[in-house]
């Protein structure tokens, strides 16, 4: 991978950004029907008569959509980004047709692993925000990551 990032590139701090996605209706409908089919997902005019007022997307697209941005965020991580855990997940603001998401990740932690020295664990923030600085997605996670030494292996 190019300019791919190991363990001993990262520090706490560091802050890396992602291109932008645009959710549409019909991929906001597409996906609830396949995998939350509630009707604020799926029927506009069910959803007009919903809690938010109109068509808005699963949260689980919602997180689809982050982690398709933090894959593809400048942070790119040699060998892929391994989870371990995610904590903390909010759905502070539901995403809307036409909103433009954009991630933000913050490494919070690195600790190189003690028995595979091929390894490491570093801990992130992801915070995913819409075209008007809402925040739509948050969560913290664990993510397993390659250092220099895995090359070698």
């Amino acid at each position: 991978m190019k300019n791919a990032r190991f363990l001993e590139d990262l520090k706490v701090g560091d802050r890396f950004q992602s291109g932008t996605f645009t959710a549409t209706e019909k991929d906001i409908i597409d996906f609830a029907r396949q995998f939350d089919p509630q009707p604020f997902h799926v029927d506009p005019a069910a959803a007009k008569k919903s809690i938010f007022g109109g068509l808005v997307a699963s949260g689980w697209h919602t997180a689809a959509i982050a982690m398709r941005l933090y894959v593809t965020s400048d942070l790119n991580l040699d060998g892929g980004s391994i989870g371990l855990s995610v904590n903390d997940l909010e759905w502070p603001n539901p995403v809307r047709p036409g909103d433009t998401l954009q991630a933000e990740i913050e490494i919070l932690s690195v600790r190189p692993s003690r028995s595979k020295p091929d390894r490491g664990v570093v801990e992130f923030r992801n915070i995913t925000k819409n075209q008007n600085g809402d925040v739509v997605i948050t969560w913290k996670a664990l993510a397993l990551v390659r250092t220099r030494a895995a090359r070698s292996t």
